[in-house]
């Protein structure tokens, strides 16, 4: 075998015998733009059909778009989506908490209602609240058995909206228990004991500690579980309660018999109120997760790329000194 020729002993390398340069062509993908291209021409099509088609009446539809009842409709939805969501949060953590006692009896009884909110439709469970003032007419305070101290007659109250923001209440603390607790087991058992031997109590642990990294785990399902109840209180109409979003479009539709452009009325609020609703968990998941990655955002290379610019130019003034 002979060793290839690289010139003269000492003479530097033969700049023709060097490859020449390799010109990357990217890959033609030629499926993708014609796929593209189908879906682009089938979104116009749509889009034109139900613009000129009469049917959608975009002429009712821009009329109540801002309609005062609508408006109210609006308010009465946001009101059940956050009442119900507080309740549902607080009560998900005493259950949490509850699954995760060492007391049989509590863990029992959190099991136990899990197992019968989570069990039965939602739908259900409203047209139980409705029924509430047939199975229970009066509610006596006090002392069983012995004295009581306050009458109150469930069947003379005009509580639909109670009625409807418990049920849904109810309902969600089931499943906010579960992603509670999710969320507390996943932190690692060594944070937990690192902060008792640090002298912490169980609250201070639970607060500095566990609940801080848990929030990580617990805030992107309850974001979903927050756009869930804002599109669940249309519901409430069989608790019966029609003052909220989809309510209101229904009955102002039984009137002028067109529910088409009122129920695209409804969903243009439902999707405005969620779309804000998703930028809101967007920021929240982010401020949350913050140390979780070792990927840089972009304000932070800005502050790096500063810092950085700064230590050069005292370095240059230091040299200049010199």
């Amino acid at each position: 075998m002979t060793a290839p020729t690289t010139g003269p002993i000492g003479a530097g390398p033969d700049d023709s015998s060097e490859p020449a340069p390799i010109k990357a062509v990217p890959l033609r993908h030629p499926g993708q733009w014609i796929a593209a291209a189908i879906v682009l021409i089938l979104v116009f099509l749509f889009v034109w059909g139900a613009a000129t088609n009469r049917a959608y009446g975009w002429g009712t539809y821009a009329k109540y778009l801002f309609d005062t009842r609508i408006l109210e409709g609006v308010g009465y939805t946001l009101a059940l989506t956050v009442l119900a969501m507080v309740i549902a949060v607080v009560l998900g953590v005493l259950l949490a908490i509850m699954r995760l006692s060492p007391n049989v009896v509590l863990r029992s009884v959190s099991w136990v209602y899990l197992w019968i909110f989570r069990g039965t439709p939602v739908y259900v469970q409203l047209v139980f609240w409705g029924l509430f003032p047939s199975l229970y007419k009066q509610i006596d305070l006090g002392i069983p058995f012995t004295v009581q101290f306050a009458h109150l007659d469930i069947q003379s109250l005009n509580a639909a909206f109670t009625f409807a923001m418990i049920g849904l209440a109810l309902n969600e603390s089931a499943y906010m228990a579960e992603i509670v607790r999710a969320g507390i087991s996943s932190v690692g058992e060594g944070q937990t004991e690192a902060s008792v031997a640090l002298g912490m109590s169980w609250t201070q642990t639970m607060r500095r500690t566990v609940l801080p990294q848990a929030m990580r785990v617990i805030i992107p399902p309850t974001g979903n579980e927050v756009i869930s109840m804002l599109k669940t209180t249309s519901l409430v109409t069989a608790v019966p309660f029609s003052l909220e979003l989809y309510g209101v479009a229904h009955d102002i539709s039984g009137v002028n018999f067109q529910p088409i452009p009122l129920l695209l009325v409804a969903s243009t609020w439902y999707l405005a109120v969620t779309s804000v609703l998703m930028v809101g968990q967007f920021y929240l998941e982010r401020y949350y997760s913050r140390g979780a990655s070792r990927q840089l955002t972009g304000r932070q290379l800005k502050a790096m790329a500063a810092a950085q610019n700064t230590v050069l130019a005292v370095d240059e003034e230091s040299d200049e000194r010199r």
